[in-house]
């Protein structure tokens, strides 16, 4: 097999879109996933289903690097899912630290290396700030951060950057994807559908978000546009204030932005992770910028009303 392309995360909300593109546009997608059987299911119509464990440095997956165009990362334990121990933030950090290093190394390995290793990372990078105007807006020459968050970013990136030189690797900072099927985007519909919807936390902290489409149109347009290469935030070109954001939803549905979910209430849920719920990164899109990128949708009005019309 040659020219295929392998993605791992690929029954995640992003990496789902992405693959069936893909398939759309004639490629052969060759699925990493820990569940072949339950990944067939979800995601129809891909050339093969691989067994792929990150934890794991062996496996028939190791065959299906050689040769490939391209190799898309996007696996990962979700961070925010579930209340914050000892036991979920190791899993958080070895899902995407392992998983890294032996993709890496399969591909440094490999006869025919892939053209391109796109790598997933996240805009918490830089740190987790309470307030818009904590930084002024962070571009990907800002340095990282020092927390938890930070940590596993920085970690997960230096995996990545130990590819061969000759496959190119682009690092996604990818920001708040909104999506009415996954992310904060669907925590917040429920309330707000019933009237009880407002900001979460003080409403101070920034929210750097991306339209789901956007999101996958820059990963795609980075399979194939050699000049893509490095770290990219994936936001769009419009952060904006939790406390706006709310606002905006609610208008955007017809609903009131009055009750504030108050940190305490997040804490209770989430322990730890808290913390980092209740703050933000005021991040552009510096890079894609200077590439000429055109976003769909750069305002939050119009990609709110997008999303939720077209129930993406």
């Amino acid at each position: 097999m040659e020219h295929h392309i392998v993605i791992t995360g690929a029954t995640g909300v992003i990496g789902s879109v992405i693959a069936e593109r893909l398939m759309e546009a004639g490629y052969a997608v060759v699925v990493f996933s820990r569940s072949p059987e339950r990944a067939e299911l979800a995601l129809p119509g891909a050339e093969a289903y691989v067994k792929w464990q990150p934890q794991s440095s062996d496996g028939d997956w190791k065959g299906y690097i050689d040769g490939a165009k391209a190799v898309i990362h996007m696996a990962g334990k979700p961070l925010l899912e579930e209340r914050w121990t000892e036991e979920h933030k190791s899993e958080c950090y070895s899902s995407r630290i392992d998983g890294t290093r032996h993709l890496v190394a399969a591909v440094n390995a490999s006869r025919r290396k892939p053209g391109v290793l796109i790598s997933s990372s996240a805009i918490g990078y830089y740190g987790s700030f309470e307030r818009c105007t904590d930084t002024p807006p962070l571009t990907e020459k800002s340095p990282a951060g020092s927390d938890f968050l930070a940590k596993i970013c920085h970690d997960w990136e230096q995996e990545a950057l130990r590819v061969d030189a000759s496959v190119r690797l682009v690092r996604l900072r990818t920001g708040i994807v909104l999506s009415t099927r996954g992310g904060m985007l669907e925590k917040l519909l429920g309330p707000f559908s019933f009237f009880i919807g407002g900001p979460v936390g003080s409403g101070e902290q920034c929210i750097s978000w991306i339209h789901l489409e956007d999101e996958v149109a820059i990963i795609l347009r980075a399979i194939e546009d050699d000049t893509f290469t490095g770290a990219l935030n994936l936001v769009s070109p419009t952060p904006v204030a939790m406390r706006d954001f709310a606002r905006t939803l609610g208008q955007v549905m017809g609903r009131p932005s009055l009750l504030p979910v108050p940190k305490v209430a997040v804490q209770l849920l989430m322990g730890e992770g808290a913390e980092y719920a209740v703050k933000g990164q005021k991040v552009v899109p510096e890079v894609l910028r200077e590439k000429g990128f055109a976003f769909g949708w750069p305002d939050l009005s119009g990609a709110l009303a997008d999303l939720l019309r077209r129930k993406i």
